[in-house]
C-alpha cells in the first residue's frame, strides 16, 4: 500500500467539489429549516424538541445577523437592512413562540423565503 492509498484510506478522499458561499449557507439553512419544520409538525407535547430546534434556529440567525452588520459584508445596503429585520423580528418571535404567545411556524415560512432567495427562486414557490 503507497502512501498516497494510505493517507485516502486515512483521511478520506477530499470533496473536490467547490461550494460556494450561497451554497453552503443555503445548504446550512435547509437542514435547520428541517428540524424546525419536523419539530412543529410533531406532537406538541414534546416541547424539548422544538425549544432545541428553535435554540438552533436561533443561533443561525445570530449569525446571519453578524455577518449582515459587519462592515465588510457584500450584500446591498437595502437587501442587509430587509435580512436584518427579519433577524430582529425572527428573535423576538422565537421568543414568543418559547413562551407559548405564539406560534413558530412563521418563521419556517421564513427560512424557506431566505432558502428561495439564496436559489435564485425569490419569485416563485
Amino acid at each position: 500500500m503507497n502512501a498516497h492509498v494510505m493517507a485516502a484510506a486515512a483521511y478520506g478522499v477530499p470533496n473536490t467539489a467547490y461550494k460556494t458561499p450561497r451554497t453552503i449557507e443555503y445548504e446550512l439553512i435547509s437542514k435547520i429549516t428541517a428540524r424546525l419544520s419536523a419539530a412543529v409538525k410533531a406532537d406538541p407535547f414534546i416541547f424539548a424538541n422544538l425549544a432545541e430546534a428553535m435554540h438552533e434556529n436561533r443561533r443561525l440567525w445570530v449569525e446571519l445577523a453578524i455577518d449582515l452588520a459587519t462592515p465588510g459584508n457584500q450584500l446591498p445596503d437595502q437587501l442587509r437592512v430587509q435580512l436584518l429585520g427579519l433577524a430582529q423580528f425572527t428573535l423576538r418571535h422565537t421568543d414568543q413562540v418559547l413562551d407559548g404567545k405564539d406560534r413558530a411556524d412563521v418563521l419556517v415560512d421564513i427560512n424557506l423565503a431566505v432558502m428561495r432567495g439564496l436559489s435564485g427562486k425569490a419569485g416563485g414557490a
